[in-house]
């Protein structure tokens, strides 16, 4: 094996893992997850189908689904103590903060927190992601000192996840719509907080000593948080001219502008997006109101024409969660809910075949000063 040290900025083309789980696959425009096309999946299954395919590498049969929905049912509750931790933070918690502190907290709690087998991984995942939508919604709630929301048992996944977010049960059209963005956020190949998960997991460290190292690589702007950018730039503008112009003026500074662009897809749509801006006119034609639709195709112009780039799925997920009535701090809390289930089954699959990460620098600075 040669000693020579291959530098690639950003890590920029390297596989940084060999993974069964999924696959951008930028050529033929597909996001593969365990063999089948996301974009069809996302138009035909939901949520918790997806839970199994990722865990259980195979779509679930409707028993199965039957079941998994109640295994997830089952573990909506969660320990009164965490609550208690969320109310001794501070007001000016940031939510991501609340969801890492509340997801390293729950580390404590579980007996097998020092079992690394496939098995036991899965049964925390299961639970962790019943526990997700109480960890989200309540670790936001309580920080703006109101009352935790209790779950509703009988809702499905999704309609009870968006039910604690807003206090509002979801007409259909909405819970579809909430659903389908979990879907699309569910996986995503080997961005930043996947590969930070699988280095902690690599390590031989627990399942939520992965997952928190997670949610603060999601927490930095240039990987989450871009939902919540886009959305708070719309509202900045109140109609599509004014929204072209502060784009405009955006360019002119040379500001980054969140919600194009995207490391791997580079010169087209994110497919993902399309699917975003479809649920969004949909939510504006049942509300009678398309101005935030008018809005955003403005401003996909202004980008394809000035800079050549496309929508990233925040871009069209930001005014969906709003047009949702969902609080715009929750936005990438809620990406990382979704993406849950994927981060579990890479450390799964770091745990079952595993190779510490440890890569070499390429190193810049001086050497030999006390020979001089």
């Amino acid at each position: 094996m040669s000693n020579e040290v291959i530098y690639s900025p950003g890590l920029d083309g390297v596989a940084a893992a060999e993974t069964r789980i999924s696959l951008l696959d930028t050529k033929l425009g597909e996001i593969v997850i365990k063999g089948y096309d996301l974009i069809q999946l996302s138009e035909s299954k939901e949520y918790l189908d997806i839970v199994h395919l990722l865990l259980e590498d195979a779509l679930p049969s409707p028993a199965d689904k039957v079941k998994l929905a109640k295994q997830l049912q089952d573990e909506y509750q969660i320990p009164s103590e965490i609550n208690g931790i969320f109310k001794l933070l501070p007001h000016e918690t940031h939510p991501m903060d609340g969801l890492r502190t509340g997801i390293s907290a729950l580390a404590g709690f579980d007996r097998e927190i020092d079992d690394s087998s496939a098995e036991a991984n899965k049964r925390k995942a299961y639970k962790l992601l019943g526990h997700m939508p109480n960890i989200v919604a309540n670790s936001y709630h309580i920080l703006q000192k109101k009352e935790p929301i209790a779950p509703l048992e009988e809702l499905s996944y999704s309609a009870n996840f968006y039910y604690m977010l807003t206090g509002k049960v979801p007409t259909s059209l909405e819970e579809r719509i909430f659903d389908q963005s979990l879907v699309l956020y569910s996986e995503h190949e080997m961005p930043n907080s996947t590969f930070t998960a699988r280095v902690i997991a690599s390590t031989k460290s627990d399942l939520y000593g992965a997952l928190t190292g997670a949610v603060s690589s999601l927490k930095g702007n240039l990987h989450g948080g871009a939902n919540e950018a886009v959305m708070y730039m719309l509202l900045d503008a109140k109609t599509p001219a004014e929204f072209e112009a502060l784009l405009q003026s955006k360019l002119e500074k040379k500001e980054k502008i969140m919600g194009f662009g995207h490391r791997v897809y580079m010169k087209k749509m994110d497919p993902r997006a399309l699917l975003m801006k479809k649920a969004l006119k949909e939510l504006c034609d049942e509300q009678g109101n398309d101005l935030l639709y008018q809005m955003c195709e403005a401003g996909e112009k202004v980008m394809e024409r000035e800079k050549g780039i496309f929508p990233n799925l925040d871009y069209y997920a930001a005014p969906v969660y709003w047009m949702l009535g969902i609080p715009i701090p929750l936005y990438t809390p809620i990406f990382f809910s979704s993406r849950t289930v994927g981060l579990c089954a890479h450390v799964i699959e770091q745990h079952e075949n595993n190779k510490l990460f440890r890569p070499r620098v390429h190193y810049v600075g001086e050497r030999h000063l006390l020979n001089q």
